[in-house]
């Protein structure tokens, strides 16, 4: 999807860019596959605020992914590809011969009118979904199940994808996107191909307004603030953080610490982690 840019008719237009969206179909999205999209305003069930900036936006509804591809022995057609507000992937939309409508994660290839098929027996073909001890040996794949029937978890995000490295016994081994390579029980599901709509990344979004319409509010900065509101604050003029490292408001570190448990059961799958 190739990326459109403006004249600079306005400060807000100058530098702003969006997806052209050629692969869209112009067709209104499925009634039955939607579902009412409940807004948290970065609130937990108690009302406390968990996550910072979050309230506002564009009004959305949720649609409702088939994630487990489990109706297998059944083709079905890509009637449309369409714009989903709820993630940064495009999805398309399934008409299998049951009559039965579903929607998926669009990977990159797939055109209206393709058919998909789903199982053990369906051909390595963009958008089919087979178990991985199915799949061959170098296949780039997405949408990947990390316990057998609980639907996809890994690679679902705009441009993300996995590949199959080797196949050990019922296990079978997967590099990830983010350069960890792990294993996985051989009868978990996975599709096919790249997610689509790989472009997203290099939007501009050009001004504030379109971050609000996102529904992400606006962030200060620690060092601009008073030192009872933030660790950073204080001094005269712009001041350094007088930390050892970043801190957040509550006084933890920025960047991050190891939280995950040393004796997790998963620690054994994962052959070599992530690049740093």
């Amino acid at each position: 999807m190739a990326i459109k840019t403006y004249k600079p008719t306005t400060n807000g237009r100058r530098g702003m860019t969006t997806l052209a969206n050629e692969v869209l179909t112009k067709t209104a999205p499925t009634k039955s596959l939607l579902a009412k999209a409940r807004k948290t305003g970065g609130r937990n069930n108690q009302g406390k605020m968990t996550v910072r900036h979050i309230g506002g936006g564009a009004k959305r509804k949720y649609r409702v992914i088939d994630f487990k591809r489990n109706k297998v022995g059944v083709t079905g057609r890509v009637a449309s590809i369409e714009y989903d507000p709820n993630r940064n992937a495009n999805i398309a939309l399934i008409n299998y011969l049951d009559g039965e409508k579903k929607y998926i994660i669009a990977p990159e290839g797939l055109v209206v009118g393709a058919i998909i098929e789903n199982g053990k027996d369906a051909d390595i073909k963009v958008g089919n979904a087979l178990p991985l001890e199915n799949i061959p040996v170098g296949t780039t794949i997405h949408n990947i199940e990390m316990n057998p029937g609980s639907g996809a978890a890994l690679c679902r995000a705009a441009g993300t994808s996995a590949q199959i490295l080797g196949k050990e016994g019922k296990y079978v081994m997967v590099r990830l996107q983010s350069g960890e390579t792990r294993k996985l029980l051989a009868n978990c599901m996975a599709t096919i191909g790249v997610v689509g709509n790989a472009d997203y990344s290099l939007v501009n979004l050009g001004k504030a307004g379109r971050k609000i319409h996102m529904g992400i509010r606006p962030t200060n900065r620690g060092s601009v603030m008073n030192p009872n509101d933030h660790p950073h604050g204080g001094g005269e003029g712009r001041a350094p953080v007088g930390r050892k490292s970043p801190m957040t408001p509550w006084g933890k570190p920025a960047l991050g610490y190891k939280t995950r448990k040393g004796n997790k059961a998963s620690n054994k799958l994962i052959v070599s982690r992530r690049k740093k």
